[in-house]
């Protein structure tokens, strides 16, 4: 999936893109650049299923970031950070919420619920744009006529108008697939899942924001990722009072947030991780890993990654009546780890 990384200038997103990548943003990047880093998805699970079947391989899932322009108050219709954002499939928004006084802030002071209402707002007006724009578009094409499919999509974008003009994301409106079907080449931000991340001072860890948002220190977490000794690096995590790496936890929010979820396939050949959707049937599953799969599906044979951990090894959860052997029916869980049985 491909994750754009948004915020107010000054906020932390060049070290975030950093952390998460390990790509340095370029010295000489040009205004209005959007900068894109792949970033292996740090999962424990997988770490764990090395450690038991020490195969010749190990494949985590990735993501890919999008480092935006800065987003500014628009005092027109030209918005660089809208266009790479509209292209993605999940907006990070980074707010502010940390202080110090060699980093200025562009509007005089720290405040994040300032900051935070002025992203909304640039993200309902450039919607607006483009809704208005497009409704335009429609009034003139109609003078000849219009099509089923072409008043249906005038009636969708008027009631997405009146949203946008209360000040309503247009998540919030619900469509049916046929009608998200005619609106999708838009690219409409405010239709695109968000989270709110807030960076915050080393203090204010932990601090609770409120449902859908993530906490993160990028300064604290930059220093983290510089201890090579795991240790060291465990004892500094604790005095910090951060029980798992912020880069794990927000991978987890990112998934959350998406809606998606994680399965594993594992032997001495290989130990890896596939993304998915919550909800999907294990014929699906198998088609993540290739098409063979989905088409010619037999059954898939599933071990609980925690029924694994505790017997130890495969023939062990065989052995305990804990290896179960499923249909086309069978849904997916996270953390599933599977073998494909498939006839083509």
């Amino acid at each position: 999936m491909k994750i754009a990384i948004l915020g107010l200038a000054q906020t932390g997103k060049k070290t975030l893109f950093t952390l998460l990548t390990g790509r340095p943003v370029p010295a000489n990047r040009k205004p209005g650049e959007a900068i894109e880093g792949i970033a292996p998805i740090q999962d424990s699970r997988v770490d764990d299923l090395k450690k038991l079947y020490q195969p010749e391989k190990t494949t985590y899932a990735e993501n890919q970031f999008v480092l935006c322009p800065d987003i500014t108050e628009s005092s027109g219709t030209t918005r660089l950070w809208m266009d790479p954002a509209r292209r993605c499939d999940l907006l990070c928004l980074l707010i502010r919420d940390f202080d110090s006084p060699d980093i200025f802030h562009p509007s005089g002071s720290v405040d994040p619920a300032r900051d935070r209402a002025m992203i909304e707002t640039e993200l309902l007006l450039a919607d607006m744009q483009l809704v208005e724009t497009r409704l335009q578009r429609i009034a003139k094409e109609k003078r000849g006529g219009q099509t089923t499919e072409q008043v249906l999509e005038e009636e969708i974008l008027q009631r997405f108008n009146s949203a946008l003009e209360e000040e309503k994301f247009l998540s919030t409106i619900d469509l049916e697939p046929h009608e998200e079907k005619l609106i999708n080449s838009l690219d409409l931000v405010t239709r695109t899942p968000l989270l709110f991340a807030y960076n915050v001072s080393e203090d204010d860890i932990g601090k609770d924001f409120g449902s859908g948002v993530f906490t993160i220190s990028c300064a604290i977490e930059s220093e983290i990722a510089t201890i090579d000794d795991e240790e060291e690096r465990q004892e500094f995590m604790e005095e910090m009072g951060i029980a798992q790496p912020s880069l794990e936890r927000i991978n987890a929010a990112l998934y959350d947030a998406l809606g998606l979820m994680s399965f594993y396939t594992s032997g001495e050949d290989e130990c890896r991780a596939w993304t998915i959707r919550k909800g999907s049937s294990a014929p699906v599953a198998g088609g993540k890993i290739h098409s063979d799969i989905e088409r010619g599906f037999i059954r898939v044979e599933v071990m609980k990654f925690d029924d694994l951990m505790a017997a130890g090894s495969e023939p062990a959860v065989k052995q305990a009546g804990k290896m179960q052997l499923n249909g086309k029916d069978y849904t997916i869980e996270d953390g599933d780890i599977c073998h494909f049985l498939f006839n083509v």
